[in-house]
This record gives structure tokens, sequence and C-alpha cells, in this order.
């Protein structure tokens, strides 16, 4: 039994992370690949844009939000102003 417990938390694991781990992305329809190494796996994250004009009213939660994908190999970081989907085409 404690055998069976141990496989189950073993598999799960690996399963997660899988899920919550690099991942294929597309970009308005196009796959991307690392302009660095071509590797096609990348970390999804978000960055924000800040402006000087709302940062100097305190109101930075105000400015837009860039999407960023890390390179899962050699963790060059690629910024989007568009929506990133999580997969291939």
């Amino acid at each position: 039994m404690a055998g069976g417990a141990a496989r189950f938390f073993k598999i799960f694991s690996k399963n997660i992370k899988e899920i919550r781990g690099p991942a294929p992305y597309t970009v308005n329809g196009l796959e991307v690949i690392c302009v660095h190494c071509r590797y096609d796996r990348f970390e999804h994250g978000f960055a924000q844009l800040n402006t000087a004009f709302l940062s100097f009213l305190n109101l930075d939660f105000a400015n837009r939000s860039a999407n960023t994908l890390t390179c899962g190999r050699c963790g060059y970081v690629h910024w989007f102003n568009k929506e990133v989907k999580r997969g291939r085409v």
C-alpha cells in the first residue's frame, strides 16, 4: 500500500510540473520561438509599463502591463503587447 501511494505522488508531482512548467505559446496566431537559442517552451509572466507622469502622481497601478515569455532553456525574456496563448496553433 505504501509503495502505491509513493508511486501515485511521484506521478502526480510530475504531472503538476508539466502543467506549471515551460510550455509552447502563440502570439497573433504565430508560434513563439526564442530568438537566442531557438527553443519553443516558455514561462509566462507580466511586466508593468510605467510612465513618468503616472509615477509622479503615485498612480503606477493605472499603467498598462505587457506579457513576458521567458525562455525555458536560456532565460531570454520576450516582451509582447498582444495577448499570448498557451499551446500550439
